[in-house]
């Protein structure tokens, strides 16, 4: 006969075997979140408004909040400045908000469909947190992060508040988000499972994307709910030929990340790139189960092994070495900084500006400047930016010299077209004449 310390201990087997465990899925943000939102409600005092947030929602965070916070540089002002500015837009959401507690089972069964195509699966923990519109999900160490006031949204979200800049969430909205949040968070899971934190220019990077998109498509056995992935099935060659343009680039704001303002009118594009060429890449594999790990272990920090690996797909019509030569030609240059002259030794030490000139128009809201090789000691200091030329092939420095001293300042790759093709760096080395 059994004891009841041992009827006791097989009660809890039986209701923990028949019980969805969702100790993965954590919400409890989202609760703290609202308690502190209708406590700044009740006062204009903008240091009690402060202090609600902080001891309501801050100080009673999550591993999840305080990771999303320090991935999108989140700061207190930043939630407080989104609660003041667009009280419409949380209102709207603050049902679907509410959800996130349902939906742990389903992310575990997406965690599960995962596990069975990648047995070699590392446990990580999904936080449904609250962010202030920057990400709708993203990944760091073993956690995944869903910025619950966009991955929970649908078409009912209220957007008349929010500023031009965030336009694109309008049509993000109206896709119903909240319905493909399962796949967000096994998208992001992914993530949490990739050797490195991303890529080292807008090939690998767009790669790193691609892949985790493509994973949960095995998984779960359905179609990328990311419009850009239906959008490029069907402009491949166009895409390609601009994507090319900028493949190497270290920025990726015209492909990832980015708003519909581009030539092709869809975001994340950089997206269907990376699903193309995982796609290709396990289509062609005799071993499936090898070909899906190979994916997900890549090395996106290995120049050598990501270019190898592009030119094993085949998914460009020419080699990388090609097209990474074809991309260094087109970069643009500078060719000229007058009045002075570089590496010229007696400079006047009186002049107050000059004026670098372009290979290539620039676009205009990007600018960059670095040290020399002989660094702070002897950078040439820019007193003020004048501004671009209206073409944009070149810009006007104010700066300000003394006699005898030596001066080094980098224009650096931080200067791109509007293709986003970066410049070249080019180092200005003179030194002014003496007294």
């Amino acid at each position: 006969m059994k004891s009841l310390t041992q009827l006791f201990i097989l009660a809890l087997l039986v209701i923990s075997c028949s019980t969805p465990n969702s100790s993965l899925v954590i919400s409890s943000d989202i609760d703290h979140f609202w308690e502190a939102y209708d406590k700044i409600q009740e006062t204009s005092d903008t240091s009690a408004q402060k202090a609600y947030l902080q001891t309501l929602f801050l100080d009673k965070g999550t591993p999840g909040l305080a990771a999303i916070m320090q991935a999108r540089r989140y700061t207190i002002d930043s939630y407080l400045d989104a609660i003041h500015n667009y009280p419409k837009f949380w209102e709207s959401m603050r049902a679907n908000m509410a959800k996130a507690k349902t939906l742990g089972p389903k992310i575990e069964e997406g965690i599960a469909a995962f596990e069975k195509i990648y047995p070699k699966l590392k446990p990580a923990k999904v936080y449904f947190t609250v962010g202030a519109l920057r990400t709708n999900g993203t990944a760091m160490d073993s956690l995944v992060l869903i910025g619950s006031e966009l991955a929970l949204a649908d078409e009912t979200a209220v957007t008349e508040e929010l500023p031009s800049s965030f336009g694109y969430l309008r049509a993000y909205f109206d896709s119903n988000p909240i319905e493909n949040v399962v796949f967000l968070n096994v998208h992001e899971y992914v993530h949490t499972q990739q050797s490195t934190y991303g890529g080292y220019d807008l090939l690998s990077q767009c790669l790193f994307e691609g892949v985790a998109e493509f994973i949960p498509v095995l998984a779960m056995g359905q179609a990328s709910p990311t419009p850009a992935i239906a959008y490029g099935e069907a402009n491949d060659p166009a895409i390609q030929e601009a994507f090319t343009k900028e493949m190497f680039s270290p920025f990726f704001n015209n492909w990832i990340w980015n708003n519909t303002d581009n030539a092709f009118g869809t975001r994340d594009l950089g997206y269907y790139v990376g699903y193309a060429i995982a796609e290709r890449y396990y289509e062609a594999a005799p071993d499936k189960s090898k070909a899906i790990q190979n994916l997900i272990e890549l090395d996106f920090n290995d120049t050598l092994a990501i270019e190898g690996f592009i030119d094993q797909v085949g998914y460009f019509e020419k080699p990388i070495a090609e097209l990474k030569a074809a991309y260094e030609a087109s970069r643009p240059q500078v060719e000229s900084i007058l009045p002075l002259q570089n590496g010229g030794e007696d400079i006047d030490a009186d002049l107050e500006e000059f004026t670098i000139t372009f290979s290539q128009p620039m676009d205009t809201r990007y600018r960059n400047f670095q040290y020399g090789p002989k660094g702070e000691e002897v950078v040439l200091g820019v007193q003020d930016f004048l501004g671009f030329s209206e073409d944009g092939k070149s810009v006007r420095l104010a700066i300000k010299m003394e006699p005898g001293q030596q001066y080094q300042i980098v224009v650096g790759e931080g200067f791109r077209t509007k293709d986003g093709v970066p410049l070249q760096p080019y180092l200005i080395d003179f030194r002014t004449a003496g007294d």
